[in-house]
């Protein structure tokens, strides 16, 4: 393929960067487009070292010029190109007495093209490694590349249909002004010529309602896209948020659906650019049923319709508001700082134009006023925030593509009793949005964008940070409609599958290791027996034999986990949730000393014991279990320390660690001895000390087939 026609397949960023390589009068893009084939088959290397070569060349060139010049009078062609044509060919006569000047002009400017081909080559290359890369990409997705790219293309297309447009009606309008001045009597030549301007006319008129139908085709692919923008990716981007929200690994970059909604936005602008050119095309000639102004108010509040509904459907709360001392996201506490911040190490909240906003600050595409105003909607209780609730749009922090606010305390200063009453929902049940509102602004477009948070917990004491926790598990796992604020007045029911993977994913966000289809298994039959029901919220519901609920337990063995266990989770060297009556089945048929490590079932804040098999004299099996250690244990001495040196006194107090085999029979020095640490004292010249250590004892007269109590740490030397 030839090298121009080559150029000319490129994508828009490169046709850029030729059509400014050609913005000087050095050599006519004109020129080296209608004379391509030529151009390119020459030897202009040689020709700028040989003056004979040169000046040949040279001829050919202004002999192919007028060869140009006499297609475009035959082809009736515009008479801007003809002009243009002799003007190009009077130009080059200045290189007459030195034609291998240009000779070097056209081989640079060749190389040049050569170069900006390889970028585009290169970058096609990266481009398709990293697509080979990425093989999570969906169909849904290439669709979306392939609609994309087709109203880019549109665009384009349009572009040079406008110009060529105006062409015409500069060619039309210079020879009815001609025709005006001229002013002939001859009839038979003025009848002529009224024939001429005619057909010129009818030509204008083809070429503008061409235009204006391309123009509705275009539309109808911009707002074929926009649909499946707005209704698909974006409502399942909110989707993956809202489960992220609550420990889900799902993916909430932004990054993809910024770059297509930028680039629509920006294919949507361009054609507000060509109906205003139509609009001045129109004010300088017009005629009686004129296409542009019967079709341009229409295809003018389209395009602006579709703007407004996508840079509406681009404002978005990208980080969800949260406290840095929270549980997770989504619940906030009264009189606690919380901000609108942009990565920041305490972000609590991060409001972004996400699909525009990188265009604007780096392009200045479009601008926003500088304020932001954000409104707590309240159905329950009224909560202030400290100061203003509008505030000034911080250009530094937004730089990254967020809006961004201070804000300080929500303070209570009412309490709707009656409709709190009539719903009788707990204080951790009551949700609340947080709004946001800004204006867009870009030439004589103004839009007001609104967005809001997901619904959040207020709470006013740390008592109620379990339970706020619980309902928002429950709202983002099961509720559809975010802005539905009266969830928990009807809520609905869940399946165990729904529920058993949300609380895989509380573990796998907190420790990167979530929960196994066994560990599961246990949790459900510790809740519902030996049936799986479909149940309620269970946030209220106390777990069968205790005094609390499931969520406390669970939280509390979570909290127990990451604060002290979780080196030993993501090892996989605890079990965990697994019932007395499965590990003694387990244990039962393995070697002497082997154990494992389970999560006690009536401990309400969390506690870990271990239980180990031993056997008779008989050789019947004895599976005995230490009473469950908490996390007040846990501060004092590290679990793996406790496994490692733990010990029975026997009745002639020989010490002995029973501990030999982590489930199923790995030793227990490969299990944990990578954690193990020795702790003695600074070696000192004048005084030498005994070295201690902490360790648990028990002895044999407190030995029990199911549960073994352990003494208080020892310090034994």
């Amino acid at each position: 393929m030839a090298q121009w026609e080559k150029l000319r397949q490129l994508e828009s960023v490169y046709l850029t960067q030729v059509d400014e390589l050609y913005d000087g009068d050095a050599f006519p893009m004109d020129v080296r487009h209608y004379l391509a084939h030529w151009i390119e088959s020459q030897d202009w290397d040689r020709a700028a070292r040989d003056h004979d070569v040169a000046m040949v060349l040279f001829q050919v060139l202004l002999e192919n010029l007028d060869i140009q010049h006499s297609r475009f009078v035959q082809g009736g062609e515009s008479f801007l190109l003809q002009h243009n044509i002799r003007r190009f060919k009077h130009s080059f006569q200045r290189y007459q007495e030195e034609p291998y000047n240009l000779a070097n002009i056209i081989q640079w400017f060749l190389a040049k093209e050569k170069e900006i081909l390889q970028n585009a080559e290169l970058a096609e290359q990266v481009q398709l490694l990293q697509v080979q890369q990425n093989p999570m990409e969906t169909d849904c997705q290439r669709n979306i590349e392939r609609k994309m790219a087709d109203v880019k293309n549109k665009v384009q297309c349009m572009e040079h249909t406008v110009k060529c447009l105006e062409e015409q009606q500069d060619e039309f309008d210079f020879k009815y002004q001609t025709h005006n001045m001229e002013g002939t009597t001859n009839e038979a030549e003025k009848t002529e010529q009224m024939k001429v301007l005619q057909a010129l006319l009818n030509r204008l008129d083809a070429s503008r309602k061409s235009m204006l139908s391309g123009m509705g085709v275009l539309l109808d692919g911009a707002e074929e896209l926009l649909c499946v923008l707005v209704r698909e990716e974006l409502v399942q981007w909110q989707r993956r948020q809202q489960k992220a929200c609550i420990g889900s690994p799902d993916s909430t970059c932004l990054d993809q659906l910024e770059k297509w909604f930028t680039t629509e936005a920006e294919c949507l602008f361009q054609v507000r650019k060509f109906l205003k050119k139509l609009e001045e095309l129109m004010g300088k000639v017009t005629y009686e049923h004129d296409p542009v102004k019967k079709q341009k108010p229409a295809l003018q509040k389209r395009v602006d319709s579709l703007l407004t509904s996508l840079l509406k459907s681009a404002f978005v709360v990208e980080t969800q508001p949260s406290m840095p001392q929270g549980k997770g996201p989504l619940v906030l506490r009264t009189n606690v700082q919380f901000s609108l911040l942009n990565n920041q190490p305490v972000t609590e909240l991060n409001v972004i134009k996400s699909n525009v906003s990188q265009q604007i600050h780096v392009n200045h595409f479009c601008t926003f006023t500088r304020s932001l105003h954000v409104l707590l909607a309240c159905r329950y209780r009224r909560f202030n925030v400290l100061g203003t609730n509008s505030k000034a749009l911080n250009m530094a922090e937004s730089m990254s593509g967020g809006m961004v606010a201070d804000f300080r305390h929500l303070v209570k200063i009412w309490i709707g009793s009656q409709l709190h009453n009539a719903l009788s929902l707990s204080v951790t049940e009551e949700l609340h949005i947080i709004n946001f509102n800004t204006e867009f602004l870009l030439h004589d477009m103004s839009v007001s964008l609104e967005t809001s948070s997901l619904p959040v917990v207020i709470i006013s004491n740390s008592s109620q940070q379990q339970s706020a926790w619980a309902s928002i598990l429950w709202f983002n796992m099961l509720c559809l409609e975010p802005k539905n604020l009266l969830f928990f007045a009807n809520c609905p029911v869940a399946t165990w599958p729904q529920l058993g993977e949300m609380l895989s994913w509380q573990f796998l966000s907190s420790t990167t290791r979530g929960l196994e289809s066994n560990q599961l298994d246990m949790i459900a039959h510790k809740l519902f027996g030996t049936s799986i029901p479909r149940i309620e919220t269970g946030s209220s519901e106390n777990v069968p034999n205790t005094n609390f609920t499931f969520w406390v337990w669970f939280d509390g063995i979570l909290f127990m986990v990451k604060s002290h266990l979780e080196n030993l989770w993501k090892d996989g060297s605890i079990m965990g949730f697994v019932s007395k009556g499965k590990e003694k089945t387990l244990l039962k048929k393995k070697q002497r000393g082997t154990f494992l490590l389970r999560f006690s079932e009536s401990i309400r804040d969390g506690g870990i014991t271990f239980s180990w098999v031993d056997y008779s004299p008989t050789g019947e099996p004895d599976v005995r279990s230490v009473q469950p250690f908490t996390k007040v244990d846990l501060c004092q001495i590290p679990f793996h320390e406790i496994i490692r040196n733990f010990q029975i006194l026997e009745e002639e107090n020989v010490p002995e660690n029973p501990l030999l085999f982590l489930y199923p029979d790995t030793p227990k020095v490969e299990a944990f001895g990578k954690y193990y640490t020795e702790k003695s004292g600074a070696d000192s010249q004048y005084i030498k000390y005994i070295k201690t250590k902490l360790v648990f004892v028990i002895y044999t007269l407190c030995l029990h087939p199911s549960s073994v109590r352990h003494t208080s740490p020892s310090s034994i030397p």
